[in-house]
This record gives C-alpha cells, structure tokens and sequence, in this order.
C-alpha cells in the first residue's frame, strides 16, 4: 500500500518504489513517500527495521537498489556526489539524537555554519533564530555551559537557519527528560511551520510519534499508516 499522499499541497519530498538490500538481506522494499510544505511525518519502527537507512537514501548519502526520489523538485538519481552535497547544504537539515554541535564553537558560530556552508554571513538570521527558539540571550557561549535541552534547541536552529525545504530528525528528543522533550516537540512543530518546510520525525516516543500529523511504521520491509 502506497501512503504518497501528503495532507495538503506539493510535496517537498517524493520517493517512489524505493527498495534497498544489503547483501541477501533486504531492508525495505518499494517504499512510496510524499511529503508536504509544512507537515510534520513520524516514522516508526524498532531497531533494526531500516529508518535510518531510509533517511540516508532520502538524504542522498546512501544509494536504492531501486525507484527514484525528488527533493525540492530535483531529481537525486542523476545527481554525482558533489551536486548532492550541494543539494543537501541548500534544501536539508539535520536533528540527531546526539546533538552533533561543534564543542569549540559558541553557540552563534554553531547555528551558522549551514550559513557558512553556503558562502553567507547574516549574524541576524542567526540571532533571530536564536530568539526563535529561546536562545537569544544565550549566543556567546558554549556547549558545554548548555543543558540537554538547551543543545537540542541549539541543533533545530542549526538545521533551519538556512530556510531549508526538509528537516530530517532523527530521534531528536531522545537524550531529553518529559518536560525537555516535550519543549522540543512544540519548538520543533512551530519552526517547522513558520518556514514551510517538511520534516521527517524517526523515533521510537509514542509522545513524539503523537505530536506529528502523520505516522508511519516501517515493518517487514514495507511503510505501513500507524
């Protein structure tokens, strides 16, 4: 069964028939996908199930054995390393579990780099994305000075500064207590919206899984409505 069909609107993200294999042992196959400006999808699963294979073949870092994708209207298939990267660093962005941010840079010079990435300086579009998630006092300093809550929100500016058309979070809330995740959640839903980008939600939370507008499972090798 297909689940293509986002809410409302054209779809951001599309993937049709992907399948993907490693060895003789399969992971998923013929996988359909849409995703739409400003809706926000939660895929489930338990480990082991293939979702961050998915992400990463959705992502470009990781080739189907078979079907295609689209991201923002691009066709990733015909696309060598270099152009994906340069797609990713225009159109993506990335929440992990585990944060990721740079320990030796400020907070400010952490939620910049896509910025930098794409050859841009705009110490405004940081710092209003800083205010965006409560950060805004908050610039100068460090990692470490941050609490597990505070680093995750640091990681969701991070991965929106650069107004992308997709946000892939990949168990964005699982290093975080009830009351931090659930900060995170609604920070992540509003920010999402504001900038009409589509996310994708991995997580193995029934509180995030409920937060999103769609929930999927991927089960047995196949994408499932859950």
């Amino acid at each position: 069964m297909s689940f293509s069909e986002p809410r409302d609107g054209a779809a951001v993200l599309s993937a049709r028939g992907l399948t993907k294999s490693y060895g003789d042992t399969p992971v998923f196959s013929r996988i359909d996908l849409d995703l739409a400006a400003g809706e926000i999808v939660a895929l489930l699963g338990e480990s082991g199930s293939g979702k961050s294979t998915l992400l990463n073949c959705l992502a470009g870092l990781d080739e189907p054995d078979a079907g295609h994708i689209t991201l923002a209207g691009q066709a990733l298939g015909p696309l060598d390393d270099e152009a994906r990267a340069a797609l990713r660093r225009h159109h993506l962005g990335f929440v992990f579990q585990a944060f990721h941010l740079l320990p030796h840079l400020s907070v400010a010079d952490n939620v910049a780099l896509p910025l930098r990435l794409l050859g841009e300086r705009d110490d405004g579009r940081v710092q209003a994305m800083l205010e965006a998630v409560d950060l805004g006092g908050l610039a100068a300093r460090m990692p470490r000075q941050l609490s597990g809550g505070q680093l995750q929100r640091v990681a969701i500016a991070r991965a929106l500064v650069h107004r992308p058309r997709l946000v892939l979070a990949d168990e964005p809330t699982g290093n975080l207590d009830a009351r931090h995740a659930a900060e995170v959640l609604a920070l992540l839903r509003r920010c999402t919206h504001e900038a009409g980008a589509a996310c994708l939600l991995v997580t193995h939370s029934d509180v995030a899984a409920h937060a999103a507008d769609r929930r999927l499972r991927l089960d047995g090798g196949g994408l499932h409505a859950a």
